[in-house]
């Protein structure tokens, strides 16, 4: 016999997908519908939140601040290892989800709850993030993915659906773009964006400037870091993580940079066509790779890009509540205690150039590098190296 579901905690953003949801749960499964929506800092997204949600048919709803654990426990962390992924993609969404989907779990403890649902579809990344999180936290609770199984073959029907019943919803068929916006970036899809040739309009980015239309001066910045972690901009005194990247937002969003146009390739197998923008993110990511160029040595840098790749990987596909996970940050977290220094930036048209790097710790040395008067380095030694060096490759080599 199925058991019979009384309540379900709902992921909730009110974007249309989960503004529908709402309704269609309830009346599917004649439950209650407790709703979650998670602060990670996307604004103006958050206004009016609640009373959308009982008004949709919510009997409650969380609207949980999570912002300090998601830079501290998620962002950082990311930083710190390099995470970038396949050499584009920030990952501001993908990280988001393991953090959201703890807290469902715990809401649905609290409330004592039959299920946790979600509003990703069945060709996205987000339902494995989710759901890979939910069977490794609370595998006894069941899993609806309504965005699976309803009988709505496209957004232009769940626009539809919602304007029947009377569910307010930010988009409209003109304007047809899913957006994901949190602290660390936006994503950006669907529309026209799923044609892979077709330029991303002006209207679909949300808070970069054209580089065309940035300011034709270029702006200096410097990033203050400790232990791997940023912690000023401009000055010595510290700042906290989320006064931080709002501030690089909009500076760097002020210049056009951190836009990413990419075909990627999805969890499911699919290849996908997004946008994404990330000001604060790519700033952050080229001022910290180019410190730790300055104060790692040369075997720990090569190894930690082979590591940077796979922890991007884990993040992607929604393996954050993992053992290789946390046998990684272990390694990484060893790399960061020299990772202290200030990093130099220039912005201009859509490019964050590093031109200035400097660290107590820095492995580099001026008076072996320079080929000016005061040069230390023993160029006699050169020769031995060399002949040692290619001695292998005297027996396997050409003889011409």
């Amino acid at each position: 016999m199925t058991q019979r579901i009384n309540k379900i905690v709902l992921a909730y953003s009110g974007g249309l997908d989960t503004s529908v949801m709402i309704k269609w749960l309830k009346e599917k499964y004649q439950a209650e519908i407790i709703a979650v929506a998670a602060d990670l800092g996307q604004g103006k997204e958050l206004v009016n939140l609640e009373e959308k949600a009982i008004n949709t048919g919510a009997s409650k709803i969380y609207i949980e601040d999570l912002r300090e654990d998601f830079i501290n426990e998620y962002i950082f962390p990311a930083l710190a290892a390099n995470a970038i992924y396949e050499g584009k993609y920030l990952l501001a969404t993908s990280l988001s989800r393991p953090l959201i989907a703890e807290r469902l779990v715990e809401i649905a403890l609290i409330e004592k709850a039959d299920a946790l649902a979600h509003g990703c579809t069945g060709k996205g990344n987000d339902q494995v993030r989710f759901e890979t999180a939910f069977y490794t936290l609370a595998p006894y609770l069941k899993i609806i993915a309504p965005a699976r199984t309803w009988e709505f073959k496209s957004r232009e029907e769940e626009i539809v659906y919602a304007q029947k019943h009377q569910i307010p919803i930010n988009v409209t068929k003109k304007s047809p773009y899913s957006i994901d916006r949190n602290l660390w970036g936006v994503s950006i899809e669907c529309g026209l964006l799923e044609d892979p040739w077709v330029e991303p309009p002006k209207n679909a980015y949300q808070i970069t400037i054209s580089p065309q239309e940035a300011p034709d001066k270029p702006e200096y910045l410097e990033v203050y870091f400790e232990e791997g972690k940023p912690v000023g901009i401009n000055e010595k005194e510290k700042m906290k993580g989320i006064k931080l990247i709002e501030c690089l937002n909009t500076i760097g969003g002020k210049h056009g940079i951190g836009r990413v146009d990419m075909v990627e390739d999805r969890l499911v197998g699919i290849k996908s066509r997004e946008i994404y923008e990330a000001p604060a993110a790519t700033i952050l990511y080229k001022a910290h790779k180019e410190l730790e160029s300055l104060v790692l040595d040369r075997e720990t840098l090569y190894f930690k890009e082979i590591i940077s790749q796979k922890y991007s990987h884990l993040i992607y596909q929604g393996l954050w509540f993992t053992p290789l996970k946390d046998s990684l940050d272990a390694f990484i977290k060893k790399t960061q205690e020299k990772v202290s220094g200030k990093v130099r930036l220039k912005l201009y048209k859509g490019v964050a150039e590093v031109v200035g790097r400097h660290s107590e710790n820095s492995l580099y040395d001026q008076k072996l590098a320079t080929y000016d008067e005061g040069d230390l380095f023993d160029h006699k030694a050169a020769e031995g190296f060399i002949k040692l060096w290619s001695l292998p490759y005297q027996k396997t080599g050409k003889n011409i």
